[in-house]
């Protein structure tokens, strides 16, 4: 990365994503229920873990996608997220420096593991899914890497991390001192459940903290406490600067100002695994605002970027997303093509 200012840095989940295919009888072995998500402590986290036949590691959390989408598309990307220093700590911490992405958060050299989700593919290609917090729920104001914030256009908040009261002050801290530079804020709510959990606390966080919101249709409902997609559009009007709410295959729609505008999905082939739509969603639509795109052209880059990721398993881009860009986008080319 050259020493100009870096455009988005991410806050969030530092988890490493384990994958192993296996059959039912592990499932009914270590005694999972196909196609769940489980939340573990450490002592089933070790057991399921050893227990596991040879696996891909592949570092995830949902933030670390979308830096990841951000410097694949040529972008200056920085990422703040606790991990142990332990041996998926360091699989995380290479794998989110190979990406080009600036990563100086200190690991935590006691207490809780690397955080990891384990992913079980069952041969009928169902997932079950194990997933271990871990150190990454420690994070704290004292890990904000406080020059990135300030230098970065813009400051993208993970939702999910939402829970821990330090991360929680962490968020308004960061917000703080994003604004004291001059920078915006963005904040993806990640789940309808973290809405539900922090309903209260969210509004106020957005209200009054917030520049550009990412939600989906059932998160936007749950934080407007609408039950009409419109409705909840029309809710959710002067709240922030930005919002990029996203419907799945009905494309996206974008309040920015008094504006609306509504934008397709970009065509895609076959969809094979939806994990990380929306976070490469993000990342292609934060590139575009820190590079003064109109907002129909960030939501077109996002859409791209979203499209390539649910084309194969992982959550992260398999090709380099600014070559795809400027083949599948061209009039994009000028902001696109500017120096990394």
């Amino acid at each position: 990365m050259s020493g100009a200012p870096l455009e988005v840095v991410g806050i969030g989940n530092a988890i490493v994503d384990v994958l192993a295919r296996v059959e039912d009888e592990f499932l009914e072995q270590v005694g999972l229920v196909k196609g769940s998500m489980t939340l573990v402590d450490a002592g089933q986290a070790a057991k399921i873990y050893s227990l596991l036949p040879p696996a891909v590691e592949i570092s995830g959390g949902s933030a670390g996608n979308t830096i990841a989408g951000v410097a694949s598309l040529g972008g200056r990307a920085a990422y703040i997220g606790k991990v142990k220093a332990d041996q998926l700590g360091a699989v995380f911490r290479h794998d989110m420096l190979a990406t080009g992405a600036r990563f100086v958060t200190p690991a935590a050299s006691e207490g809780a593991a690397t955080a990891r989700s384990m992913i079980l593919v069952t041969p009928d290609a169902q997932r079950t899914m194990v997933t271990f917090l871990g150190a990454c729920v420690t994070l704290g104001p004292d890990d904000l890497d406080r020059d990135a914030i300030a230098e970065a256009e813009i400051t993208y908040m993970e939702g999910y991390l939402f829970d821990p009261p330090q991360a929680q002050k962490a968020f308004y801290e960061a917000a703080a001192l994003a604004h004291a530079h001059g920078r915006r804020v963005a904040l993806t709510l990640s789940d309808s459940f973290c809405v539900h959990r922090h309903g209260t606390a969210f509004r106020d966080l957005i209200e009054n903290h917030i520049d550009i919101l990412f939600a989906n249709e059932a998160e936007l409902l749950a934080l407007t406490l609408e039950t009409d997609f419109d409705r909840a559009v029309a809710a959710l009007k002067g709240k922030v600067s930005i919002a990029a709410c996203t419907r799945s295959e009905k494309g996206s729609v974008i309040l920015s100002g008094e504006e609306t505008v509504s934008v397709a999905i970009h065509p895609v082939g076959k969809v094979v695994d939806t994990t990380g739509a929306g976070d490469l969603y993000a990342a292609g639509f934060l590139l575009g605002v820190a590079r003064t795109m109109a907002p129909a052209d960030c939501a077109r880059l996002g859409s791209l970027c979203a499209g390539e990721v649910i084309s194969h398993i992982g959550a992260r881009p398999q090709v380099n997303l600014k070559k795809l860009a400027l083949t599948e986008l061209p009039d994009l080319a000028p902001a696109l093509n500017l120096p990394a």
